[in-house]
């Protein structure tokens, strides 16, 4: 998918280098600026009908803050519309401690297919992404990028191995290489080489394509979840 543009890895193996560099970063961040502060005010009534409708369903708290790791390590809070019931960690530990087949799924990719703990506004929010849309709250203040590596949390960072400095030189991203070319099925090895993929052939070029297919990966997705329910 994702093989038109420059520097991507295909088939497993790394894409030409090419390191980012200060210009880079710069451009990178005024765009983040411009692009999220834009969609901020252009998203601004979807949030007040994605917050009446969420206090409807399962009441307060509306935003999840999740504690991620960001560039040089720092730890910050990463904002999405509470997709999950208000007991979704006692319903973790239950799956955990009585399904070894599920055990077994979070321990691989730490998600769970058909995830219990997600409320059915919770599901739609997540089929169509609109549960990430506070993270262009992160981004416009520094937080994250519109793309980047996929945000991990501190228990994650030791599954990087030797690779995280490459985590840890970026800042994480709303979107990025893991997501638009396999998404939910990737391993956690396939997740952390795309982060090394990315970090070596960062530039603008990429980054618009990687947005690009973001947004054609979203509405095709949606077309084919339509499709099959009809």
């Amino acid at each position: 998918m994702l093989s038109f543009f420059d520097g991507v890895a295909q088939n497993g193996q790394s894409a030409r280098l090419r390191r980012p560099t200060s210009r880079d970063y710069r451009l990178k961040r005024a765009g983040d600026i411009l692009i999220s502060g834009s969609a901020l005010v252009f998203f601004l009534p979807f949030f007040a009908l994605i917050a009446v409708a969420l206090l409807l369903v399962d009441g307060r708290p509306l935003i999840f803050r999740h504690e991620r790791i960001g560039r040089h390590g720092r730890s910050f809070p990463c904002l999405k519309f509470r997709s999950m019931r208000k007991d979704a960690d006692a319903r973790l530990a239950s799956i955990l401690a009585n399904d070894p087949e599920r055990r077994a799924e979070w321990n691989q990719t730490q998600k769970l297919v058909n995830d219990p703990r997600v409320h059915w506004l919770g599901k739609y929010l997540r089929m169509t992404s609109l549960d990430e849309l506070p993270q262009l709250l992160n981004v416009f203040r520094g937080d994250m990028s519109l793309v980047g590596p996929r945000p991990i949390v501190a228990d994650e960072m030791e599954r990087y191995g030797r690779q995280i400095h490459y985590y840890l030189a970026m800042t994480p991203g709303i979107t990025g290489l893991w997501q638009v070319h396999r998404r939910s099925d990737t391993t956690y090895d396939e997740r952390v080489q795309f982060d090394v993929d990315y970090y070596n052939t960062c530039s603008l070029t990429t980054d618009l394509a990687i947005l690009w297919t973001t947004v054609a990966v979203v509405f095709l997705a949606q077309n084919e979840r339509e499709r099959l329910t009809k």
